[in-house]
């Protein structure tokens, strides 16, 4: 699905199986957000041949954060792509254990700026869902890809180790002030046009905030 220039949407629509949404981001370099489990990457593999793409067309792909069904995907790619995550994300898959070594990163993200050839993004730490989750803005577009710290009309869960519900608060109020117009999730429907973003927010923020304590 082409959301605007440069901007592609795989989607993953299933209900009988979870895996994630992935993004493709075009440019000088290909950028691929998070590839989704590794037994269904069945979804963007379709999306890249429909582009007349394939793995090896991506040059960096980045992980929001470091649960499997957002990074399984990796085992697909091999150099000269590189990995990028959160610093913070991948030391606490580290402590955890798992065969996090696997997914060791060519690139740790940290606030700030990121580019990559002439794609310009900002990066900004938003935990609460996992302890070093990250999401992205691609101001070009006005793009904010959460990951899975805000949905369309709902917000990431924070039961799962190292999530927090006050941290996931603040984190979706930093994200709420970006001039963002398309809100690009890591499960479930895109949201579309600044006024519906915007809707997005104070929706979460009239139900939702109750919840997270």
């Amino acid at each position: 699905m082409k959301v605007t220039e440069g901007l592609y949407a795989f989607l993953w629509n299933s209900p009988m199986e979870n895996n994630c949404n992935a993004f493709l981001v075009r440019g000088e370099k290909n950028v691929l957000i998070d590839p989704g489990h590794r037994h269904l990457f069945r979804h963007v593999e379709e999306g890249l041949r429909r582009l007349g793409m394939d793995v090896s067309s991506v040059d960096l792909v980045i992980v929001t954060h470091g649960h499997p069904d957002h990074m399984e995907g990796l085992r697909m790619f091999r150099k000269p792509a590189l990995f990028a995550m959160g610093e913070e994300e991948y030391r606490f898959l580290l402590e955890r254990g798992g065969g996090a070594q696997e997914f060791a990163p060519d690139v740790f993200l940290r606030e700030g700026d990121l580019t990559v050839g002439d794609l310009s993004f900002q990066v900004f730490l938003t935990p609460g869902h996992s302890p070093g989750s990250i999401s992205l803005y691609w101001k070009d577009r006005k793009a904010l890809f959460t990951g899975d710290v805000v949905f369309s009309g709902g917000i990431g869960r924070t039961d799962l180790p190292g999530g927090a519900g006050p941290r996931l608060r603040e984190s979706i109020e930093r994200l709420k002030g970006l001039d963002a117009a398309y809100l690009l999730p890591g499960h479930g429907d895109l949201v579309l046009g600044r006024e519906a973003v915007l809707r997005n927010f104070q929706f979460i923020e009239g139900y939702w905030y109750s919840h997270l304590r």
